[in-house]
C-alpha cells in the first residue's frame, strides 16, 4: 500500500480500539471530520467496509477485525521501538501511561513522581482512575497498579508500598445506638456500608484473619458506594461500620472522628503493586518511573514483601486503591 495511506491505517487502528470517533480524535490530536475523510477514502480505496457506525457506537466488521488483528500490533511495535529510541537523547522522554486508584494516586504515586518529573520534563505520565480491573494490554497501559495478590501470575510485578491492614470503623454517634461487635459474625446485626466491584459487580466480601483462622462474612446495610471517598464520608456521617484500608480511615481514628474495632482481627496483607507485562521492553522513560515508584524496604521490614507478587490470602474482589 501506497506510504501516503498509513496514516489512515493508525486513524482505523486508533477508532477501532476506541471504539469512538470522539475519542480517536482526542487521542490522534485531530478532526473528526479528518478522521471520517480518512476512513471514507480507506474503504474507497479497499472497496470493503471496515467499521460499523451507529449513533452510539463504532466497531469494527469482520474485514476490520481482521485488519485491525493483522497490523494493530505493528504501530505498538513502531512506538515502543520510538520509546527506545530515547536512549540516545541526553535526557529520557516519552509519555508512561498507568491505571490505578485515586486514594493510591494521591498518597503514594504522586509525591514518588513529583521529583522525577521536576528533573526529566520530557517524561510525560497520564493518569487513568480507575477502581475496576483493567486489561492494561488490550486497552495500551504501559502499567496499571493493584493489591499484589489480585495480580496475574504471568506479569511483573514491583511493590510500591507496604503491607497493609483493613480497619473496621464507625463514627462515635452511631455506636451510641449500636453496640460495638466484639466478632465478625456480630455484623450481620449491623447497619454496614458496602462496596460494589466495578470489575465483577459484585459486593465486596469482609475477610479476616486471626491466628491462622479465616473468615469471610457477607454484610448488609442501606448504602452501597464504588468508591472508597464516599464509604469513608458515609461513616463519618454516622451511617453505618465501614471496612477500608487502615491508611484511609487513619486520621479521622487519630482524631476520635471514627471508633475501630474487631482490630485483633485485621491482619496485614500484601500492599500495593505497579505491574506490567513480562514481554515488555522497557523504555528508559517508564525504567525511571518503575524505580521512583518501587518500595524501599526498611530494615525492620525485611523479609516482609518480595519484588513481586506474594499471595498473602485470597482477595480478588478487592479494589480499594
Amino acid at each position: 500500500m501506497a506510504r501516503r495511506n498509513l496514516n489512515d491505517l493508525l486513524y482505523f487502528v486508533t477508532i477501532a480500539r476506541e471504539g469512538s470517533f470522539t475519542r480517536a480524535a482526542a487521542h490522534l490530536e485531530v478532526t473528526q471530520s479528518a478522521l471520517s475523510q480518512a476512513i471514507n477514502g480507506l474503504e474507497a480505496r479497499l472497496q470493503i467496509r471496515l467499521l460499523t457506525r451507529t449513533t452510539r457506537s463504532v466497531s469494527p466488521t469482520a474485514a476490520g477485525e481482521r485488519l485491525l488483528n493483522a497490523i494493530g500490533h505493528r504501530f505498538d511495535e513502531i512506538e515502543s521501538e520510538l520509546d527506545e529510541l530515547t536512549e540516545l537523547r541526553d535526557k529520557p522522554a516519552g509519555t508512561v501511561r498507568i491505571t490505578c486508584g485515586d486514594h493510591i494516586l494521591r498518597t503514594t504515586i504522586l509525591p514518588k513522581l513529583t521529583p522525577l518529573l521536576r528533573e526529566y520534563p520530557d517524561i510525560k505520565v497520564e493518569f487513568d482512575v480507575n477502581y475496576g480491573f483493567r486489561d492494561i494490554v488490550a486497552d495500551r497501559f504501559d502499567a496499571g497498579v493493584r493489591l499484589g495478590d489480585t495480580i496475574d501470575k504471568d506479569m511483573i510485578a514491583v511493590p510500591i508500598g507496604p503491607q497493609l491492614r483493613m480497619a473496621i470503623a464507625a463514627s462515635p454517634e452511631y455506636f451510641k445506638s449500636h453496640p460495638i461487635p466484639k466478632k465478625p459474625h456480630d455484623l450481620l446485626n449491623h447497619n454496614c456500608i458496602n462496596m460494589r466491584m466495578q470489575s465483577s459487580g459484585g459486593i465486596f466480601v469482609w475477610d479476616f484473619q486471626r491466628r491462622g483462622k479465616q473468615l469471610n462474612v457477607r454484610v448488609d446495610g442501606q448504602l452501597i458506594f464504588n468508591t472508597s471517598h464516599n464509604i469513608v464520608e458515609a461513616a463519618l456521617a454516622g451511617l453505618g461500620i465501614a471496612s477500608l484500608p487502615e491508611e484511609e480511615f487513619a486520621p479521622h481514628i487519630e482524631e476520635g472522628r471514627l471508633v475501630r474495632v474487631l482490630d485483633d482481627w485485621c491482619e496485614p496483607f500484601s500492599g500495593f503493586f505497579l505491574y506490567y507485562p513480562s514481554r515488555r521492553q522497557p523504555s528508559p522513560a517508564f525504567s525511571l518511573v518503575v524505580d521512583a515508584l518501587r518500595y524501599r524496604e526498611s530494615n525492620s521490614s525485611k523479609g516482609q514483601l518480595g519484588s513481586s507478587t506474594r499471595k498473602v490470602r485470597s482477595r480478588k474482589d478487592s479494589s480499594a486503591q
